[in-house]
């Protein structure tokens, strides 16, 4: 295993133990539970978006891998206090990232991801991308609740 590998799961394995964001969900304007059938991971994540569109408070509970709860870990850091326009594109970038199957994507993509940029090996292995989308599938659902879709016509 080289040691950017080693970095990755050591990043993964952090998140997942430390579940930024992760709370009671109360408070809050929309919520979305999702599972994901295949390994009983599930998420509830609500949300509560100020008038402006920045998502100004975001909470998730859920159980599962450490490929889900990390990646909700890191979605908590990446778009709480964001603008829906940025989490809009943050929502792209990581399905872009997940769906390359690990055949490499834009530099932009992964510089824009952050510590996310560590699931980009996850997507060789088309079990575990429902996990490290599980949070961002209930962030999407979450915001169309409220009339915000983050998925566009480009999305699934």
């Amino acid at each position: 295993m080289s040691s950017l590998e080693q970095m990755y799961q050591q990043v993964i394995l952090d998140h997942s133990r430390e579940r930024r964001g992760s709370g009671t969900v109360d408070n809050i304007q929309a919520s979305s539970h999702q599972v994901n059938p295949t390994c009983g991971d599930e998420v509830t994540l609500g949300i509560r978006v100020d008038d402006a569109g920045k998502i100004e408070h975001l909470v998730w509970d859920g159980d599962g891998c450490s490929i889900s709860q990390a990646s909700l870990s890191m979605l908590s850091d990446m778009v709480e206090g964001q603008p829906t326009d940025t989490v809009r594109d943050l929502y792209a970038d990581m399905e872009t990232m997940m769906h390359s199957r690990g055949q490499g994507v834009d530099d932009a993509v992964l510089d824009a991801l952050g510590d996310a940029v560590a699931f980009e090996g996850t997507s060789q292995f088309p079990n575990r991308i429902k996990c490290a989308l599980l949070g961002w599938y209930a962030l999407r659902d979450a915001l169309a609740q409220v009339g915000i879709d983050i998925a566009g016509d480009d999305h699934e």
